[in-house]
């Protein structure tokens, strides 16, 4: 039963080699390269993998892209930021040979920022505690959107495995609220292009919620600062997506407004010559 590795990437030649050379249990690898400008292309192939090139501005376009381009029955979806272990290779083997009673499996994510395991309190876009990241061609779609699309899964789950993914999230609390603005960023422009920018007093609502959601019902609290932060960025996260949409939002009506003034040149009365 052939498996497909697919791994979606943006200028990722830093850390796209040690992501594939975890994948080599695997019968192929596809790399779908967006908008590349680095050697990203360069070493996917070095790995014999199948590089997909081209501009993918919704995060379901790279995915669609890549499941197009696998061979194999199963995918197993992988982020450059992630590493396969050993253990999690042989059970990701196991799991499509042992005649699965299902159309994917659920697989565990550990979560670092810098060296430290952040266990819990992922969630909004910046990090998941588990994820279906392995399932058959045609099961898994994604609703078209630039950060954090809607996944739709058809058919039916077949468990999940044990091993997790290492998934270097973040190099340090600067680099989480760097995310945190190119997230927003992103998300704005969704919610722009949706025509529902929202009001901000519904916005720091959900922001409380999603503070208690992450600090207190994932127990965030329990990995200390850390912990703190994350379910902090989750929090911040609507705010500042309404309010950068709702910018964005009048600042295309200005220029929409702007292009459509015609001006009109006065005429000149010159005298008779």
């Amino acid at each position: 039963m052939k498996l497909s590795a697919l791994v979606c990437a943006h200028n990722d030649e830093t850390r796209l080699a040690d992501c594939l050379r975890r994948l080599e249990f695997c019968d192929e690898i596809v790399v779908v390269a967006d908008r590349c400008t680095d050697r990203t292309q360069e070493i996917a192939r070095q790995f014999g993998a199948r590089v997909v090139d081209g501009i993918f501005p919704l995060e379901g376009q790279r995915k669609t892209a890549g499941v197009a381009a696998c061979l194999g029955e199963w995918i197993l979806e992988i982020e450059t930021d992630e590493q396969v272990s050993p253990a999690l290779a042989y059970e990701v083997r196991a799991a499509i040979h042992g005649r699965p009673g299902g159309d994917w499996f659920d697989v565990p994510v550990e979560n670092f920022v810098g060296e430290r395991l952040v266990r819990r309190g992922w969630g909004a876009g910046f990090g998941e505690a588990t994820a279906a990241r392995l399932y058959r061609r045609r099961v898994k779609r994604w609703k078209a959107r630039r950060v954090e699309p809607r996944i739709v899964l058809d058919g039916r789950a077949a468990g999940a495995l044990e091993s997790p993914l290492r998934r270097q999230a973040h190099t340090d609390a600067g680099d989480m609220i760097a995310h945190l603005n190119r997230q927003t960023w992103l998300r704005a422009q969704d919610i722009a292009d949706a025509g529902a920018p929202g009001r901000m007093l519904d916005d720091v609502l959900r922001g409380l919620r999603l503070f208690w959601t992450c600090y207190v019902w994932r127990q965030g609290l329990r990995d200390g600062e850390l912990g703190f932060l994350v379910s902090l960025m989750a929090a911040l996260d609507p705010v500042l997506s309404g309010l950068r949409a709702r910018e964005l939002v009048k600042a295309r009506a200005v220029a929409s407004a702007n292009a459509n003034v015609t001006v009109t040149q006065p005429t000149r009365i010159g005298r008779a010559g």
